[in-house]
C-alpha cells in the first residue's frame, strides 16, 4: 500500500519549543501523525500521514469497554551531524505484532509500519531537538474501534503513531532515582499479558505508584504475583543488579515485558566481558547481598530513560542504599554505549542504528 501525505498548512503549524531544558517528557506534540484502519474482511487500509487532530470515536467503541489497546514506544535521534536515527524500530514492530496477537488484534505487516515510521518522522523532523539526550518519542497505538457490546475481538480498529520532542523521563536526569518495592498489589501473572505492552497493565499499576509516589518513590518494583518473593520489573522498565561480578536481570517468562533495552544492555554486556545472568532473583538475596556488601549496583532500563540508576530501595518497610546512593561505573558506562550508538557517536557493532535522513 502506498502511504498519503497530506501536510498542515504552514500558517496552522504549531511553535516549535526554543528552550530543550524544558521538554519534559510526553507533554508536546507535533503537526502531523500516521493513521490507518482494519475492517475484518477488508484489512488494513488508508495508510497516511495526516495533520494531527483529536480522534473521533463511538461511545460503544469496543476498546472502551474490553481493554483492547496497545502500543509501543521508541525515540528518533539527531546526531552531531544532522543526521536523524531509529534504534532498531523493526524490534519494536515485532513486539507490537507479539502484543496484537496476544489481545486478538489484527497484527500490521511489518515492512509497511517500518516505512510508517520513518516517513512520519522524516516529515517531522525539525521537531527532533538537537541536545544530547533529547530525542523525538514516537508512540504507536492500536484500538478497536468497531461500536458494539459485548465480549469479543473487535472487527475494526485504529492504528495511529503520534510523536513529539522530548527531554529526561525522569526530572532528576541521570542521578539516582528511590524505587519502592510492592508487597501488596501485584501488576501481572504468568499466563496473562504481562509481556505485552498493552494499557490493562499500566492501568494495574497505578495504586501502587500513587502509593509509592506518596512516599517520595519514583518508580515501583513489583514481586511476582504467585509467592511474593521474585522481582519483576519496575513499573516503566526492567530491572538489573550487579553483584558481585554479575549482572542479573530476572528471566522472560511470560510476565514481564520483553524490553529491548533490555536486549541491548545484555549483549553490550556481555560484550564488555561481563557475566550476564537472566535467572529468578528474590528480594531476599538482594536484601542479603546489600548486607554482605556485594550488591554493588542497580539501574532500570527502558527506552524513555534508557539507563536510570537506582540509589535506593525501599522493602519490609526500610530504606537500603545502593552504592551509597550514587550512581556506579557499570550503569554509568552502560548507559554512554547505549546513547553513543543511537546518536551515532560511536561505531555499531550490533547493527541497530537506522539512518532515516
Amino acid at each position: 500500500m502506498e502511504i498519503k501525505v497530506s501536510r498542515i498548512a504552514a500558517g496552522k503549524m504549531k511553535p516549535k519549543p526554543t528552550d530543550e531544558s524544558k521538554l519534559g517528557f510526553g507533554q508536546i506534540f507535533s503537526d502531523h501523525f500516521f493513521t490507518m484502519k482494519y475492517k475484518t474482511g477488508q484489512g488494513w487500509h488508508e495508510p497516511q500521514v495526516e495533520p494531527y487532530r483529536p480522534l473521533q470515536m463511538d461511545p460503544a467503541a469496543m476498546s472502551l469497554h474490553y481493554g483492547q489497546l496497545i502500543f509501543e514506544g521508541l525515540k528518533a535521534y539527531r546526531g552531531a551531524d544532522g543526521s536523524v536515527y531509529l534504534f532498531r524500530p523493526w524490534e519494536n514492530v515485532r513486539r507490537f505484532n507479539e502484543s496484537a496477537v496476544r489481545l486478538c488484534m489484527p497484527p500490521l505487516d511489518e515492512k509497511l509500519a517500518l516505512e510508517a515510521l520513518k516517513q512520519l518522522v522524516v516529515v517531522e523532523k525539525d521537531w527532533i531537538p538537537k541536545g544530547l539526550g533529547t530525542a523525538m518519542y514516537i508512540r504507536p497505538t492500536m484500538v478497536a474501534t468497531e461500536p458494539a457490546l459485548g465480549v469479543r475481538p473487535a472487527n475494526e480498529y485504529l492504528y495511529f503513531v503520534i510523536v513529539g520532542p522530548v527531554g529526561a523521563y525522569y526530572p532528576q536526569g541521570f542521578s539516582p532515582t528511590k524505587i519502592w518495592v510492592e508487597e501488596e498489589y501485584v501488576r501481572a501473572v504468568k499466563g496473562g499479558i504481562g509481556m505485552c505492552k498493552a494499557a490493562a497493565n499500566y492501568a494495574a499499576s497505578l495504586m501502587a505508584s500513587q502509593k509509592a509516589g506518596a512516599r517520595g518513590y519514583t518508580q515501583v518494583l513489583w514481586l511476582d504475583a504467585v509467592e511474593r518473593k521474585y522481582v519483576e520489573e519496575v513499573g516503566t522498565s526492567n530491572i538489573f543488579f550487579v553483584i558481585g561480578d554479575e549482572l542479573i536481570t530476572p528471566p522472560l517468562t511470560g510476565s514481564i515485558l520483553p524490553g529491548i533495552t533490555r536486549d541491548s544492555v545484555i549483549q553490550i554486556a556481555r560484550s564488555n566481558g561481563m557475566k550476564v545472568s537472566e535467572r529468578l532473583l528474590s528480594i531476599d538475596e538482594i536484601l542479603a547481598a546489600g548486607a554482605k556488601g556485594t550488591l554493588k549496583e542497580c539501574f532500570a532500563s527502558g527506552t524513555a530513560a534508557i539507563v536510570s540508576p537506582v540509589g535506593e530501595i525501599f522493602c519490609k518497610g526500610k530504606a537500603f542504599m545502593i552504592n551509597g546512593g550514587k550512581t556506579g561505573p557499570v550503569t554509568e558506562r552502560l548507559y554512554n554505549q547505549i546513547l553513543e550508538i543511537q546518536y551515532g557517536m560511536a561505531e555499531d557493532p550490533f547493527g541497530w542504528r537506522l539512518k532515516i535522513a
